[in-house]
């Protein structure tokens, strides 16, 4: 369990990560950048970027918590 939630939590980190610096400096780096490739979410890239950045956070440290017998 520790390891899915440390990927979740990796591929959050990257997403929003990717996510910020498309809008910022309008680098597009294609297959990694999927929050604007999601259609509702026009003119919310920032915000989601960052909700996915606080949720690998989360996540990692959910991934902390847990026990890893």
């Amino acid at each position: 369990m520790k390891e899915l939630l440390e990927f979740a939590g990796f591929i959050a980190l990257v997403q929003g990560a990717a996510g910020l610096l498309g809008e910022f400096t309008d680098v597009h780096l294609g297959l990694v950048q999927l929050v604007q490739k999601i259609g509702f979410l026009d003119g919310y890239e920032i915000y989601a970027s960052v909700a996915l950045l606080v949720l690998s956070f989360a996540l990692f440290a959910a991934a902390e918590s847990t026990k890893s017998g």
